[in-house]
């Protein structure tokens, strides 16, 4: 689990390096936007592989939160390449209004009781 997280930020620093080399050139940035918006994804997936681990099950905080980042990340990819139209936005937003709804839901109403182990 380590192992790729650390190929990712890897490849992320040789990211920045070709976008330093390529001086402004328009694909090596957004490469480097997408990896380091793919390196906070990885980091909330991993997050909710190691909940499980402790816990033993998945809870609905935890994995709309990691729905709720990689939303963003294709909304801030969409905004950034200007390859998203109005409607699609609408769409999205309203995706994302979803998935904030059901996080609040799922810490509202979390058990009292917390057996976790």
């Amino acid at each position: 689990m380590l192992l790729t997280l650390f190929a990712a930020v890897a490849g992320l620093v040789l990211d920045v390096w070709a976008t330093v080399l390529a001086l402004r050139q328009e694909t090596a940035v957004q490469s480097l936007v997408t990896d380091v918006l793919s390196v906070f994804v990885l980091i909330e997936l991993f997050r909710t592989f190691t909940d499980y681990l402790e816990f033993h099950r998945i809870r609905l905080r935890v994995l709309s939160e990691v729905a709720i980042v990689f939303v963003l990340r294709e909304i801030f990819i969409g905004l950034y390449a200007h390859r998203m139209d109005p409607s699609e936005i609408l769409a999205i937003a309203v995706l994302l209004a979803v998935l904030v709804a059901a996080r609040v839901a799922a810490v509202y109403f979390a058990p009292k009781h917390a057996d976790m182990d």
